[in-house]
């Protein structure tokens, strides 16, 4: 494992025992989150961005979910072989987790005070009236108004961009070394989104913070992240600095995708360009290249898998002659 990386991702195979069978949800994904950096991991609904990071931390359904190879190396420590008692001390203590959604994340039965509380009170020594005033001074850096008021509120009560910030103020309680954010903006307004956004960044300057960011928005990803990785159909079809890939995106997959972005001088009332079809069920997915697969291509490149290297500094592709520009 480098001394540069924090969090280091090799080969992971993630599957899911089915009644068609065990398919491959992720498949032989790689990549590495720096020290102090944000990572974007960007994809469609269904490329396997969510469970990439539920097998990172371990929270895969059981006993359908099963990680079938690879390595996850955190701070140099093996986390698919770790105790189960290792892995509680991990959540919420050395990784955070902000969920997807968060009337789901949050208990809809206990107040908020107890469900912030309860993580310094698992991952501390702090008696309960400390965790208690903990978790009261963590809503109010997260700048939710009259905390102590909130402390006592239940999660419907909130609103969701007041939701989302106690979901966050759980992940960031004890101050961990990386935060997984799993679409952290989906269905905030733009104003609470970027809010959001400044929040994390915030707390990341502060702290020293790497942060894992799962999102569709490649606006957030251009505006947050220092590097990207693009997955498709379980894969990780190409990854760079973000710079690069903006500048340089050379999968025909990430191409499209930054296409359909709207740009100041698009014509008002134009047709945005789309991505034909849809990404293919997991008893679907080809061996091969699998955007050749969705695009209708029957070729060679859909039988054979294509390879994963560096191209570039820093910058790597799936190489496939009909999706990649080399």
């Amino acid at each position: 494992m480098s001394d540069e990386n924090l969090l280091e991702v090799d080969r992971l195979i993630t599957s899911f025992e089915t009644e068609k069978g065990l398919l491959r949800a992720v498949d032989q994904v790689s990549f590495s989150i720096p020290y102090g950096k944000t990572v974007g991991i960007v994809g469609e609904s269904g490329c396997g961005k969510s469970v990439t990071a539920m097998s990172i931390m371990r929270l895969l359904p059981q006993p359908s979910g099963k990680v079938l190879g690879g390595e996850i190396h955190f701070k140099g420590e093996d986390l698919l072989h770790a105790t189960d008692k290792r892995m509680r001390q991990v959540r919420g203590g050395e990784i955070g987790v902000i969920f997807q959604e968060p009337m789901s994340a949050l208990n809809p039965v206990h107040r908020i005070g107890r469900q912030v509380a309860e993580v310094f009170r698992l991952h501390t020594k702090m008696s309960k009236k400390e965790a208690w005033d903990a978790a009261t001074e963590m809503l109010a850096l997260l700048r939710i108004p009259a905390p102590e008021k909130r402390m006592m509120d239940y999660p419907h009560h909130l609103s969701g961009g007041m939701r989302q910030r106690v979901v966050i103020a759980l992940a960031l309680a004890c101050r961990p070394d990386l935060v997984i954010a799993d679409e952290p903006t989906t269905a905030l307004d733009v104003t609470v989104q970027a809010q959001i956004l400044d929040l994390l960044n915030g707390f990341q300057a502060e702290r020293n913070m790497s942060l894992m960011l799962i999102t569709h928005d490649l606006g957030v990803i251009a505006e947050t992240c220092d590097e990207v990785v693009v997955m498709y159909a379980g894969r990780v079809v190409e990854s760079a600095p973000v710079k690069e890939l903006f500048a340089n995106p050379l999968h025909a997959y990430t191409q499209a995708l930054l296409r359909s972005i709207p740009k100041l001088d698009t014509e008002p009332k134009s047709v945005l360009p789309t991505i034909p079809g849809t990404v293919a069920g997991l008893a679907e997915y080809t061996h091969g290249c699998r955007f050749c697969q969705r695009m209708g291509r029957k070729s060679v490149a859909t039988r054979e898998r294509p390879v994963f290297k560096e191209v570039q500094p820093g910058h790597k592709v799936e190489i496939c002659k009909e999706c990649c520009d080399l």
